[in-house]
């Protein structure tokens, strides 16, 4: 029989950790975490990292992993996970993966393009522009230079402008130039499950968990982590909020809202992205 991977999907609170950690649990395996924030040490109540009782049930891999110090790419998790994916299917036949992180999971489907090294001088110098004239700059250059990626991409992800602008500069060809939408075959069969609830109430669960990691000490670990606040990995709902809090931007009441405003707007960008996607068979919570 094929070994069979199976992707647990879906916006940020809907529940993608209990179903998948079930499901694991029936098929006697193990679960590959496919969550760009859960890797890292430093980041627990903020990304709702699985409880020591979760991690308990059904072995995780890819959870506190790695510093937040130490950059990571979704590069690097392809490369990362086709390695474990390899050692574990030896094992099984079957093998979970679950997460929210829409740019990892294509990653580890269908493999990255072909892009250029990154160019952290001209990186340096675009994040600056973000800072002094906000990101609209940049996306109007991006529109100017390469208007298919300016369409293609989410162009409210800063990072996302910043990067295609830095390929486009550095290289002299467009960013889209570089996608070639050609999938790397895998030697196992993938299939994609995809969470969802109604939106009332998964914003219901959204507030609620905010009010939750409030409670187990959100407040404290954003704190811990406010010298470390320009890194990438940081720039994360829930944090972000608090350093503006801290700053004296914000009361913390306000600051709260906003995590769960900002969350809420998560959550449907998600949804988005894996509107395109079909192959993702639905299931209703």
């Amino acid at each position: 029989m094929p070994k069979k991977l199976t992707i647990v999907l879906g916006p940020t609170a809907v529940g993608k950790t209990d179903y998948a950690i079930s499901l694991a649990e029936s098929l006697g395996t193990e679960i590959v975490n496919c969550d760009s924030r859960q890797i890292f040490r430093e980041m627990s109540i903020g990304v709702a990292r699985p409880t020591p009782e979760e991690l308990g049930r059904v072995k995780h891999h890819f959870i506190a992993c790695r510093s937040v110090q130490e950059p990571y790419t979704a590069g690097m998790f392809e490369l990362d996970a086709m390695a474990l994916l390899e050692e574990l299917f030896k094992k099984y036949d079957n093998v979970v993966m679950a997460g929210g992180s829409g740019f990892y999971i294509d990653a580890l489907c269908k493999g990255l393009d072909d892009f250029p090294p990154a160019d952290p001088d001209l990186r340096e110098q675009l994040t600056q522009r973000v800072k002094d004239e906000g990101v609209e700059s940049l996306r109007m250059d991006l529109k100017r230079l390469d208007p298919e990626s300016y369409a293609a991409i989410d162009i409210a992800n800063w990072q996302r402008v910043v990067r295609a602008l830095e390929v486009t500069i550095a290289t002299g060809r467009k960013f889209s130039d570089f996608k070639t939408s050609t999938s790397k075959q895998r030697p196992f069969e993938i299939e994609k499950i995809g969470l969802r609830r109604e939106r009332s109430v998964l914003y219901e669960r959204i507030d609620r968990r905010v009010d939750i990691m409030m409670e187990q000490g959100l407040l404290e670990e954003a704190r811990s982590l406010l010298p470390l606040r320009n890194l990438t990995a940081l720039n994360t709902v829930g944090y972000k909020e608090l350093f503006s809090y801290f700053d004296g931007d914000s009361t913390l009441d306000e600051a709260v809202e906003a995590i769960k405003r900002n969350t809420r707007h998560y959550a449907k960008r998600q949804m988005t992205y894996w509107g395109r996607d079909s192959e993702i068979r639905w299931t209703d919570l």
